[in-house]
């Protein structure tokens, strides 16, 4: 199981998308001294010694992220039976469109509110968990091929 190139490419993206949740997707200081965080699960306004959090519908973004977690680790051990990993890979992939959607979607609405604001390592991360989920979907492809070649030549 180890040994194969996609499972290193899932753990990878299983890593990206776990440190995603709890890293800020957007930030944000405000003249008047509030600085707003926008996480995963929750969005925070922090002023002077007081913090306020609201969960709902933020916390959707993280949903998606672990349902993709989750995906992807079935999809790991699942290595005997290709074809199902294949179809797991694509599943994984609508999730991991939805997370960045979420994400992409909260932090303009929270842009166009208080004007300006910078994108965090959590909007970046999930990027990079699509990319290491295409790279294991194309080596389990190339990896069926491989088989399905040398059963013909039997």
């Amino acid at each position: 199981m180890w040994q194969r190139i996609q499972t290193v490419f899932l753990v990878i993206a299983i890593i990206t998308l776990l440190t995603s949740i709890f890293m800020p997707i957007w930030t944000n200081r405000d003249a008047g001294g509030q600085t707003h965080v926008l996480y995963a699960l929750h969005y925070s306004i922090k002023e002077n010694d007081e913090q306020t959090t609201a969960y709902f519908p933020y916390s959707l973004t993280a949903v998606f992220a672990i349902a993709s977690v989750t995906i992807a680790f079935i999809e790991i051990g699942k290595f005997k039976n290709r074809m199902l990993q294949m179809k797991l890979g694509a599943l994984n992939s609508l999730f991991l469109v939805a997370t960045i959607g979420c994400a992409l979607y909260f932090a303009s609405q929270l842009i166009k509110t208080h004007q300006g604001g910078q994108y965090g390592l959590g909007m970046w991360l999930p990027g990079l968990a699509v990319l290491c989920n295409l790279l294991a979907n194309r080596f389990i492809r190339k990896d069926e091929k491989l088989v399905r070649d040398s059963e013909r030549l039997r």
